[in-house]
């Protein structure tokens, strides 16, 4: 009996061609292009504003570039288009300080209308703040309120994390816990990530390919 060989196609979820960003005539980066493939962990490295957390604010739509394309599931994200089926921690991630944890998570939810109640509370479990559902993010330390913008990142369930610096304020334990979450998030979910990161263990950990950008060119380093 002739056995048929299956052939999977991976699929683009990000592609960027020939992208340009300046500020005031400063060369933030150029000619850069970049895809990430379905399924991987892919990481960014530099620099502090060697242009990172830029290039992914473009990514996501928030920002627009000066020339060039970038598509997010084979769509243009230009002219007001923001990315689809994609869970985000930016610089810019804010919250409500004077509101609950809950109910940051609930207000979010009301804009996809994606996520119950039941998964809110699953998220806050999952992160480690499910004994401070209730208590105002005023009040939280810099560590809890990482875990708040990993939990509305991963809330609706994306098949495309783009996180910036998602280890930022965690202590170790917290570290290796999500290092273990988002490499099964890849593994068992087909979770595609892009993400930047300080720390070097990190990206050895759990990046499949690694970039570095630096004087606003974008290298391939792993």
């Amino acid at each position: 009996m002739q056995i048929k060989s299956v052939v999977v196609k991976m699929e683009n979820v990000v592609e960027v061609v020939n992208a340009n960003k300046s500020f005031k005539n400063q060369n933030v980066f150029e000619n850069v292009n970049l895809n990430v493939m379905q399924g991987e962990i892919c990481g960014i490295v530099g620099a502090n504003a060697s242009g990172k957390s830029v290039l992914f604010k473009c990514i996501t739509g928030l920002m627009s570039l000066d020339s060039g394309t970038i598509k997010v599931w084979d769509k243009n994200i230009s002219n007001g288009r923001f990315a689809k089926d994609i869970g985000v921690i930016l610089d810019c991630t804010g919250f409500l300080n004077n509101f609950s944890a809950y109910d940051n998570l609930d207000m979010i939810a009301t804009i996809n209308k994606i996520a119950s109640h039941e998964r809110i509370n699953e998220v806050l479990r999952m992160v480690g703040l499910e004994g401070a559902g209730k208590k105002k993010v005023k009040k939280f330390s810099l560590g809890m309120k990482q875990k708040l913008a990993i939990a509305q990142a991963i809330m609706e369930k994306p098949k495309f994390l783009l996180l910036d610096e998602p280890m930022n304020g965690l202590d170790s334990e917290s570290v290796k816990y999500f290092r273990e979450l988002f490499l099964k998030m890849r593994d068992e979910d087909g979770v595609t990530i892009l993400l930047t990161s300080h720390i070097a263990e990190d990206i050895d950990t759990l990046c499949d390919r690694v970039y570095r950008i630096a004087d606003g060119k974008l290298h391939k380093a792993k």
